[in-house]
């Protein structure tokens, strides 16, 4: 490959006595502020592009995967008052417009269109919240894939917008006083002009917003100006009586409560819960009784209640820890729905709210059901299922009947029987018990091995679990395995299997990578020479970590808006809250082990590397594309084989958050063709 020459600096800075080599920290500059990096980011696509336009199943796979996504897609419905919103994308849409019903059975009036807010699809709908009596709807916006929101109000009855507009928004929720007169939300200040996409983001603050007043009129709720590192949440009880406030420092499950009087002048706050100690998260309330999930005193998690009349609240136990790892609660129509993962699968069990057990919530198959949200005295909730095979389908779970029905059910362009899905458990390298999906076309000949992509993540205690993809469905339609590990650092097996994946414990996640190619290979369902590897963000970290200790292992890597530089990743936007999993660059031990695993700095000359395809976003600002670039170039750098070390920078677009369906689909065509080409597809 005829790469494009990248300029070297000679920066070397001297760190607890060790000299660290950045030659390429100009790459780290705002592509939109810096005219070396615009052309060098140009150079690259222009390469790239060339290589992807000879690949042979780059047509095919974009055309198959356009037909599987031209399907209805239906999220659940929200009731506020007497209505229900609800989004739609009738299948090729770039976002996903909002609908209105004023019921659930009646016709769904279309509310807000995000298709014409831009030309090139790239302006989302994002978050959204009707007020109470649903007469209005605050909505974000999105533009080009950044983490910054505009929140701007709709009139629910007639269409129209209010001149309401709240800028700075990031990492919020949107939540209404009852009575309607304004909304919550969260917000940094104003980053200085030139740093909107890189500045650390510090200084989170609670505002509430008046409808009809400016911005600057907004009311300061609660900040912590002595501790800058502080973010905050903020919801309203469904009472009013109450803004829950919920704090953190860093991405770890550990929380600070603070409770703010809204029935008291002045709005006065009380800390419930300080130290940043455990998971706290708030269920509903019935009156001073507050139902909370926390894994204090409890790893895998447990339900709790505190009577906040009293001056210091005691926890009492009202559904006690169980073997499988609690995921989500809430309480709709009197009753306390807990959803749990059963190795790395949806379980949701029913709970009086004495803690009496229920019964099971039938569910459609072994999957993933998310949603049952709703209000306490509400007669019904809603909730989506997915797995592998089948794409998400909306039910109507009825309260007082225990039964669940059909409310959005897609077309299929497909039969799911036509597929196999199991779950495999393999050794790690430290003998530890990992899970592994593996799905495939039934009667698939893994005579030789087939073409295998193996995903994975393992951190910041998210869990992986079965959920249908389009883009997916084609790799595997052309005789392609999907693997899928539960790996070490993610939250399936609660906070124990967190812990063992994160600061001086994070080598155990590539070990378990390496260990699942390992027995994939062992196993015949794929050979060193058809193993392709996958992972975004933290785990674009884990390709890139996993490439450099065993290239032999892959032949080819798609690491995607990974953390590749992991000496600086603290100095932008939100890299500051990642401390919690990876450590702190500026503390000795901690910076050793960085530097011992970190992509950027670990690549190595002589070792004969896969084929890496790397995939950024200009206007990635959760984790800025800079890593992705010096990543790039040091490789292209590096004497690591013959084979191609691209990468590929789409513009107008983020971290994958409102992506437009049209830049999806481009994207999955040039990953598969990549892919294919590499581990020796034969596209039908």
């Amino acid at each position: 490959m005829q790469y494009p020459v990248t300029h070297r600096d000679d920066i070397v800075e001297t760190q607890f006595g060790t000299p660290v080599a950045d030659p390429y920290r100009w790459l780290e500059n705002d592509v939109r502020e810096d005219e070396r990096v615009r052309a060098w980011v140009t150079a690259q696509n222009a390469v790239t592009d060339a290589y992807l336009a000879t690949l042979p199943g780059r047509d095919r796979f974009r055309a198959r995967i356009t037909e599987l996504y031209d399907y209805e897609r239906v999220g659940p419905p929200w009731r506020k008052g007497d209505r229900y919103f609800h989004q739609r994308n009738d299948g090729l849409q770039n976002q996903s417009p909002l609908y209105v019903r004023d019921r659930l059975d009646g016709p769904a009036r279309l509310l807000i269109d995000p298709n014409g807010w831009s030309a090139d699809g790239a302006t989302a709908l994002a978050e959204w919240a009707p007020s109470e009596d649903g007469r209005f709807l605050a909505y974000a916006v999105q533009e080009g894939g950044t983490d910054w929101r505009t929140i701007r109000v709709l009139d629910v009855d007639t269409g129209a917008g209010l001149p309401d507009a709240v800028q700075w928004v990031k990492f919020s929720g949107l939540s209404w006083m009852k009575d309607g007169a304004g909304f919550f939300y969260s917000r940094f200040p104003a980053p200085a002009s030139g740093e909107t996409f890189q500045a650390l983001n510090e200084n989170h603050a609670v505002y509430f917003h008046r409808l009809g007043t400016p911005q600057s009129a907004d009311i300061l709720v609660y900040s912590t100006p002595d501790r800058p590192k502080m973010g905050h949440g903020a919801g309203v009880t469904e009472d009013g009586d109450w803004l829950v406030v919920t704090s953190h420092e860093g991405t770890d499950d550990r929380y600070e409560i603070t409770l703010v009087d809204l029935t008291q002048p002045g709005w006065p706050a009380r800390t419930l819960i300080p130290g940043l100690e455990h998971h706290w998260s708030c269920i509903g309330n019935r009156g001073t009784i507050f139902y909370w999930v926390t894994n204090r005193d409890a790893p895998r998690l447990r339900v709790v209640t505190l009577d906040i009349a009293e001056a210091d609240p005691v926890a009492a136990e009202l559904v006690a820890e169980d073997a499988a790892t609690l995921g989500g609660a809430s309480i709709v129509g009197g009753m306390l729905f807990l959803s749990y993962l059963v190795d790395a699968k949806t379980e949701v069990r029913r709970f009086a709210l004495d803690g009496q057990p229920l019964g099971v919530v039938p569910l459609p198959g072994i999957g993933t059901a998310s949603g049952f949200g709703g209000e306490m005295d509400d007669p019904e909730t809603f909730f989506a299922f997915t797995s592998f095979t089948t794409p998400t389908a909306i039910y109507r779970y009825d309260v007082a009947t225990g039964q669940a029905t059909p409310w959005a059910e897609p077309k299929l362009a497909f039969d799911p029987a036509d597929y196999t899905v199991n779950q495999h458990f393999y050794a790690s390298k430290d003998g530890t018990r990992v899970p592994l999906f593996l799905v495939h076309r039934a009667g698939l000949d893994l005579t030789d091995g087939a073409p295998t992509l193996l995903y994975g993540y393992g951190g910041f205690n998210i869990s992986l679990t079965p959920g249908y993809s389009p883009t997916r469905l084609a790799w595997l339609e052309q005789g392609g395995v999907l693997a899928v590990a539960n790996l070490r650092g993610g939250g399936e097996y609660g906070k124990a299997w967190h812990d063992a994946g994160r600061l001086a414990n994070k080598q155990n996640v590539f070990d378990d990578f390496i260990a699942a190619a390992e027995y994939l290979v062992g196993q015949g369902i794929t050979t060193a020479g058809k193993l392709a590897i996958q992972g975004g963000s933290n785990g674009g970290l884990l390709v890139g970590a996993v490439i450099n200790q065993r290239p032999d292992l892959f032949a080819a890597a798609l690491p995607a808006v990974g953390v590749m530089d992991m000496l600086r990743f603290d100095r932008w936007t939100a890299g500051r809250y990642w401390v919690d999993d990876y450590g702190h660059p500026s503390v000795e031990a901690d910076f050793r082990r960085l530097l011992d695993y970190s992509p950027y700095h670990n690549i190595r000359a002589g070792a004969d590397y896969p084929a890496i395809l790397v995939t950024t976003a200009d206007t990635d600002d959760r984790v800025v594309p800079g890593h992705s670039f010096k990543y790039a170039a040091a490789l292209q750098a590096a004497d690591i084989g013959d084979r191609p070390h691209l990468i590929r920078i789409e513009t107008r677009a983020g971290h994958g958050a409102g992506k437009p369906t049209d830049k999806v689909i481009e994207e999955a065509a040039d990953l598969w063709a990549f892919a294919a080409q590499w581990t020796g597809m034969d596209i039908a």
